[in-house]
């Protein structure tokens, strides 16, 4: 089975003396898995940078072994910001939360989507407001939607940033942009983590625990920043 397209590097292992196993999220065949020849090598190994968007040309003998990628660079997102720690873990984030919870080779066009968009925010200082939609975005596409519209009527009802909700019979502290969907507002680090800590709480209440999932010790990282 031959085909090209184009994905966002979302984990790479060593795998031999020369090799690497790579995830990629491709926009057409999903999450894939494959082996890269010469994937240590300085020409490969540049480009292999966790976020980065890259082509890959896959071949295997069957849909049920793994395959083999040649790969080129598409897009080199991760170098633009390795003086930015925050940004940096959140390119991070983004991917192991997406290898854990994306099904092999189902396409999620819409997700994929969405990582260019939060990409193209990446320049802007709210862009970690971004990467919070981005979670709540996520948590939609794979199939829950906690409607948080419904509590728009609460808003009014008190003057904190943030209001205390209750969802399948366990209570959420919200900040307000998250429901007002309010990129524009001015913010500290206290509504960052407070909408990090929502998104957290929801993705493992739904996600990670019941599937006895581990959750992305990069994602933990982030949400240190704005604690």
């Amino acid at each position: 089975m031959n085909w090209q397209d184009e994905g966002f590097l979302l984990s790479k292992i060593k795998f031999r003396e020369n090799a690497n196993i790579i995830n990629v999220f491709t926009e057409e065949y999903g999450k894939v898995s494959g082996i890269v020849y010469g994937g240590n090598s300085r020409k490969v190994r540049n480009h292999l940078q966790i976020a980065n968007k890259i082509v890959v040309f896959h071949t295997s003998k069957s849909e049920s072994k793994m395959g083999y990628f040649k790969t080129e660079l598409l897009e080199a997102i991760s170098p633009r910001f390795f003086n930015d720690k925050k940004i940096t873990s959140a390119l991070l984030s983004l991917s192991s939360i997406l290898n854990v919870l994306l099904p092999e080779a189902q396409p999620y066009k819409k997700i994929f989507k969405s990582i260019n968009s939060f990409i193209d925010e990446l320049n802007n200082n709210n862009w970690i407001l971004s990467y919070n939609f981005w979670e709540l975005n996520l948590l939609k596409e794979l199939g829950y939607d906690p409607f948080l519209d419904q509590f728009k009527k609460d808003l009014k009802q008190t003057n904190s940033n943030n209001i205390s909700i209750l969802i399948d019979n366990t209570k959420y502290l919200v900040p307000k942009f998250l429901i007002e969907k309010n990129l524009n507002k001015n913010f500290n680090d206290k509504d960052v983590s407070a909408g990090l800590n929502f998104t957290r709480n929801l993705l493992l209440n739904k996600f990670f625990l019941p599937n006895n999932l581990i959750f992305p010790k990069t994602r933990i990282i982030l949400e240190n920043y704005f604690n």
